[in-house]
This record gives structure tokens, C-alpha cells and sequence, in this order.
């Protein structure tokens, strides 16, 4: 085995726990709230589906890549390659779905309160805040990412042609389908970031805007404390501004893999890290900007202090 396999083979083990013990713990704080509180914020239920698709996406990119990093690229069969390209494809849609969801509740949010749209504004916060929508979500990505298991197989399955793109542990039949079957897949992706990079931009206006107003009523002089409510808006905008940046990325590497027939070592490896690095980061994220939910070390410490 070449040592730069075994480093690349390391560098995905470790993404991968640390991304799954920030989601994993996450997902126990928010059923636990659940369980306890009987019902969820919104943005936390919103958050507990996000952790869900990252697990997904970071065990199905994962998994496959560490074990074709030490040595094991034709282990998976052809059913084997088309469940995790699957479930890869379904959580990463969930992703960028559930971060665009939660942009744009948060826009509306932190609007103004005229009374006109104030009824209007409590129907549209009560259904995209809804588990019916988030359930929507996973049934739309499951349905339209079917295609993409169609095209792809187990390397022993696979002939060796131009028309076959490598991906390391699994191949990918019949190039100029699998690019059209991406390209219609990213025109969703493409609109769920344009609504994204909308409500982002509302809401950074909007906060400026209030911002100015506080600092007009107190006086210049005066520093006031962001509210609870500025904390959360903000703490969103990092994590999505934090996904727009992997996801671009992520889309660039991705749209190169599907052009070329046999992407080299270095481009799958590099596509493979960048896709993962949001489902591991945004844990850490909302767990440093957001007071209510204990830090991994803190509640360690907390169990051990009671025992």
C-alpha cells in the first residue's frame, strides 16, 4: 500500500468520526429535548433533520473511501455502489434542502411586523417550520436521485471504456447520461441556493438596519448586547454562509469528475474530502454559537462530576 493511501486513508477515518461525534451528539441533544419538552423550535427541528443528512452523507463518502484508501476498491458490489451513491446523493440534497429551509425561516423571522403581513407571516412560519415540509424534503430527494443508482456499478462489474468514469470504489456507466442526470440534479441545487443567498441578504439587511435603529434610540456611545434573537440569526448566517462555500466547491470538483472519463487520484480523493467537510464542520458550528446546547467537553465533564 503507498503511504500517500494510507494518509488519504487517515485523513477520511478521522473526518469521519469527528463529523459523526457532532452529529451524533447534536441529534441526542435535540431527541432529548424532544422527549423531554414534547415538541421542538423550529429551527431545531429544522437542525435535527440537517444532522441526520450529514451523518448520511459523511458515512456513505466516508466508509467507501477509507476502505478504497487502504486497499479495498473492488469490495462493493454493484448493489452495494448504487445504495451508497444513493444515500450519498439523498443526504447531500437533504443538506443543502433543510440549510435553504432554515435561511429562510429565519428571514422571515426577524422581518418587520406590519400588521398587515403579520397573518400571512404566521401561516408561512407555521408550514415551513412543519415536520410535514422537512418530511417532504426526504421524499422529494429520494424520488429524484433514483436516476442517479441507475449509472453506477461495482468496479468488478464495470468494462473498461471511455464511457466509464472511475471513482475509485465504484465505476460509473454511460457518461453523457450520468452529466445530464447531474446538470438536472443541480438546477434544484441552483435554486435552493438563489433562495439561500436571497434571505441571507435580507436578513443581514435587516439586521443592519435594526442595529442602526437601537444605536439611534441609545446613542452612539453605547454597545448594547446583541439579543437572543441577532445571536441565532447570526449563528444561521455563519452555518450557511459556511455551506455555500463547501458546497461551491463541492459542485466545481463534482462537475469536473462527470466531464472526465478516469478523474485522477488527487481529483477524487480532493472531491471526496471537500463534500464531507460541511456535514463534519456545521456540528461544531452551531454547537460554538449557540448558548443552550452544551459543549461534547463540558457534558462529559458534567457526567463525570455527577457520578
Amino acid at each position: 500500500m503507498a503511504s500517500r493511501d494510507l494518509a488519504i486513508g487517515m485523513i477520511f477515518l478521522s473526518q469521519m468520526i469527528v463529523g459523526c461525534l457532532g452529529n451524533f451528539f447534536l441529534l441526542y441533544h435535540y431527541s432529548f429535548l424532544c422527549f423531554t419538552r414534547g415538541a421542538l423550535q423550529s429551527t431545531d427541528l429544522i437542525l435535527m433533520h440537517l444532522t441526520v443528512a450529514n451523518s448520511l452523507v459523511l458515512l456513505s463518502k466516508g466508509i467507501p473511501q477509507t476502505m478504497a484508501a487502504f486497499g479495498l476498491k473492488d469490495s462493493l458490489s454493484d448493489t452495494g455502489c448504487k445504495l451508497v451513491f444513493y444515500v450519498h446523493r439523498v443526504g447531500r440534497g437533504v443538506c443543502i434542502g433543510n440549510t435553504c429551509l432554515l435561511s429562510i425561516f429565519q428571514a422571515i423571522t426577524i422581518s418587520p411586523r406590519e400588521l398587515r403581513w403579520a397573518q400571512l407571516k404566521l401561516h408561512t412560519l407555521k408550514y415551513i417550520g412543519s415536520s410535514n415540509i422537512l418530511v417532504m424534503c426526504w421524499i422529494l430527494n429520494m424520488l429524484v436521485n433514483v436516476a442517479v443508482a441507475i449509472h453506477v456499478t461495482g468496479k468488478w462489474n464495470s468494462i473498461n471504456s471511455t464511457k466509464t468514469s472511475d471513482y475509485g470504489y465504484c465505476s460509473g456507466q454511460g457518461r453523457i447520461p450520468h452529466l445530464l442526470n447531474i446538470v438536472l440534479l443541480s438546477l434544484l441545487d441552483v435554486l435552493c441556493l438563489g433562495l439561500m443567498t436571497l434571505a441571507s441578504g435580507s436578513t443581514v439587511f435587516i439586521l443592519l438596519r435594526h442595529k442602526r435603529q437601537v444605536q439611534h434610540i441609545r446613542g452612539t456611545n453605547l454597545s448594547p448586547r446583541a439579543s437572543p434573537e441577532s445571536r441565532v440569526t447570526q449563528s444561521i448566517l455563519v452555518l450557511v454562509s459556511t455551506f455555500v462555500l463547501f458546497y461551491s466547491l463541492s459542485s466545481i470538483f463534482i462537475l469536473h469528475m462527470s466531464l472526465f472519463p478516469n478523474p485522477s487520484w488527487w481529483l477524487v480523493n480532493t472531491s471526496a474530502l471537500i463534500t464531507a467537510c460541511f456535514p463534519t464542520v456545521s456540528p461544531f458550528v452551531i454547537m460554538s454559537r449557540n448558548p443552550r446546547i452544551p459543549r461534547l467537553g463540558s457534558a462529559c465533564c458534567g457526567r463525570n462530576t455527577v457520578s
